[in-house]
């Protein structure tokens, strides 16, 4: 079993490390063939601030105010620490007590909860302007005891009150619950939806999930491309859809023929029929007219991102599949040019862990990696513009 090990890496790494582990666990995170440069500079341009393992939206103020809490506190750091893990688990318990049974972080595991809902939506707070400081969660906790030390309550800041520092958290941020931590729901209130979509306002104008959420746009549909409103979305959030959508159908089927070639190489033939069969669908449904006319040149151009780097070679690689879609989708299945690009990719990105190569790595395989169209992080989308819609 592979993993990852560190022994002085400093705590930016430390965390890093952590974040790619957590990726394996998360459905869309799968990256088998090096795209999610790609996906996630479009997700963060349709919905920062979202992630796969965030749940429900009420976490982007349950965090600030358990945190605001101990702001106050006058213990030693690791103490502080302490409290704040405590209070986190805390919250599942209040959650359960407040009849929620779904999305709850903790929920099972208790005090041998690994990450916490601070974890999974620090970034998120930052992206949204809900926290202010600039940091991680560890340099925070640090933080605390300096500010403590060098600065002195403002002017008008209620001290018992246990309010935190306004450099640390929107100003405008709401109240909590008295009760937060005995009894707690994820419905928001009126004044709670309407703070978040002010910070959302102010952080990220020019987003589609802004907009959406703006228009209280709410809908249940699989993939973004198929919202009900898409011909009202703005034209640049619209240009980014249909370039989402094509790239999510037309890069499936290399995701379908990985899997296929790994089922052949098992010999699993109820899985190599299925997969078969499921190349044939996605071949039958593909708009070749629309998928030729595709300009890529666009497409990169409207993807970029700051924060994420497209390597060449990925490019590369959806340049060449695009090619093979277009001249000859009928037998891609049994194209050995679709089936050596495929397998040079991943043993390039994969190296001695390539299933291709390696037959330990194979044999463990369970018949399915990457194998579903990408989203984009509309899930998660999709659910806080629920949540802000059901807001009372």
């Amino acid at each position: 079993m592979s993993s990852l090990a560190w022994i002085d890496f400093d705590e930016a790494e430390r965390q890093r490390a952590q974040r790619i582990m957590a990726l394996f666990q998360e459905r869309e995170s799968r990256d088998e063939l090096g795209l999610g440069a790609i996906r996630d500079s479009i997700a963060d341009h349709l919905f920062p601030g979202t992630s796969t393992i965030q749940t429900r939206l009420r976490y982007m103020l349950f965090v600030p105010w358990i945190f605001r809490t101990l702001e106050r506190r006058d213990a030693p750091e690791s103490q502080i620490r302490a409290e704040a893990r405590a209070l986190e688990i805390r919250l599942a318990d209040a959650l359960k007590a407040g009849g929620e049974r779904n999305g709850i972080i903790g929920r099972d595991a208790g005090p041998r909860l690994q990450r916490l809902p601070s974890s999974v939506y620090w970034a998120g707070l930052g992206t949204w302007g809900i926290r202010l400081f600039v940091g991680s969660v560890d340099s925070y906790f640090t933080s605390l005891r300096s500010t403590k030390r060098s600065r002195p309550p403002a002017e008008g800041e209620d001290v018992a009150s246990g309010s935190g520092f306004p450099d640390f958290w929107s100003q405008s941020l709401p109240p909590a619950p008295k009760d937060l931590l005995e009894c707690a729901v994820f419905r928001l209130t009126a004044e709670e939806a309407q703070f978040l979509v002010d910070r959302l306002v102010a952080s990220q104008p020019g987003a589609l999930l802004t907009w959406l959420a703006r228009k209280n746009l709410a809908a249940e549909c699989d993939y973004i491309w198929t919202h009900p409103h898409l011909a009202e979305f703005p034209e640049g959030a619209r240009r980014l859809v249909r370039h989402a959508e094509i790239f999510s159908h037309v890069m499936h089927g290399a995701a379908l023929l990985y899997n296929l070639t790994l089922s052949e190489l098992r010999a699993q033939d109820d899985w190599v029929a299925d997969y078969r069969e499921r190349i044939q669908t996605w071949a039958a449904e593909l708009d070749l007219t629309g998928i030729r006319a595709w300009s890529l040149d666009d497409f990169w151009h409207s993807v970029e991102h700051p924060a994420h780097s497209i390597r060449p070679t990925a490019k590369r690689f959806v340049t060449q599949w695009l090619g093979l879609v277009t001249e000859n989708i009928a037998q891609i299945d049994t194209s050995e040019v679709a089936r050596q690009i495929v397998e040079e990719r991943e043993r390039r990105l994969k190296a001695s862990q390539s299933r291709y190569l390696n037959r330990a790595v194979l044999d463990r395989w369970t018949g399915a990696s990457g194998a579903d169209r990408l989203t984009f992080r509309w899930g998660q989308a999709k659910s806080h513009l629920r949540d802000l819609a059901h807001a009372e």
